[in-house]
């Protein structure tokens, strides 16, 4: 079978390494976000260099210019376009992009538009992002969506509550809650279509130029071990691995995947799975419990 994936927010970070890591196994990458060229965004990093790298690599991908977090992008017509472009269909699909994270903003001063650019960028454009692409999945046989999410999902507990760099994260994690939620229940409804969901987070915080202003010196992986475990959820088989919440770390220690370098060429020295520390392990805020029994007139198709 022929891959082709989207992923977007593909210009620099965690992105741009997904993407690579991607090429590096022979599937073709729509690299999609609103920098196209060196100097044009807030932080470094452009379209034109993550496909240099890749293409350079031997890896094959192309650019897609789309500001996500726009409520009047025509998001269909986007994946129509990439499709068209590569002559095939999209059957992989990562979402990172993200709107501003606002860690400096408490609850209580929170401004309506910011409150609406996140939940556009982040929920919203990952939804119909998803929708976009259902429908050549189905026709395809098998798909596999992966959502970025972030350990901020998780409630903050107390009282007594503990002093946190990024107080609430009541906006930001709030959007990246509902991202979990929204995928295991599509992975559930999906299922049956060979479609598999997951959302993915990292373990501790990936020193990208945006995660390393807003909690400089925080404990970090390497982007290698995201795009590693990111490949890995684009690729294991969709009857049994769906529907997950999954951190980085963790998930490369269960599957005992091998971390390699980008372009795939090498291991990554100390982040095997040999290397990698349970005690350092995230406890998931999600348990997942058997449902209850249902009531006999269910069980009879009853309404």
């Amino acid at each position: 079978m022929t891959h082709l994936a989207i992923v977007t927010g593909a210009s620099r970070g965690i992105g741009r390494g997904m993407a690579r890591r991607l090429a590096s196994e022979g599937i073709a990458v729509a690299a999609v976000s609103r920098t196209l060229r060196p100097g044009e965004g807030a932080y470094e990093g452009s379209l034109e260099e993550t496909v240099a790298l890749i293409n350079a690599d031997g890896g094959d991908a192309r650019a897609f210019v789309a500001d996500l977090g726009r409520k009047e992008i025509d998001r269909p017509a986007l994946v129509a376009e990439i499709e068209d472009a590569f002559g095939a269909t999209a059957d992989i699909l990562i979402n990172n992009a993200a709107a501003a994270r606002r860690y400096e903003t408490l609850f209580a001063d929170m401004r309506r538009e910011w409150f609406e650019d996140s939940v556009e960028t982040n929920v919203w454009n990952t939804w119909d992002l998803m929708r976009s692409v259902i429908p050549g999945m189905r026709r395809k046989g098998a798909g596999w969506i992966v959502n970025l999410s972030s350990r901020q999902a998780g409630p903050r507990v107390g009282p007594p509550f503990a002093p946190h760099p990024l107080a609430g994260s009541v906006l930001y994690g709030g959007t990246k809650a509902f991202i979990d939620r929204m995928s295991t229940g599509a992975a559930m409804e999906l299922y049956d279509d060979h479609i598999a969901v997951n959302t993915l987070a990292p373990n501790r915080g990936v020193a990208t130029a945006h995660a390393a202003a807003a909690v400089p010196g925080w404990p970090s992986e390497p982007e290698e071990t995201m795009a590693e475990a990111a490949l890995l959820l684009c690729t294991e088989d969709p009857a049994k691995v769906t529907g997950r919440v999954a951190y980085s770390l963790p998930l490369l220690k269960e599957f005992n995947r091998p971390v390699r370098t980008l372009d795939g060429r090498h291991l990554v020295e100390g982040w095997q799975p040999d290397d990698i520390d349970e005690a350092g392990f995230l406890p998931h805020y999600i348990r997942f419990n058997p449902p209850p029994p249902l009531p006999e007139a269910f069980r009879k198709g009853a309404p």
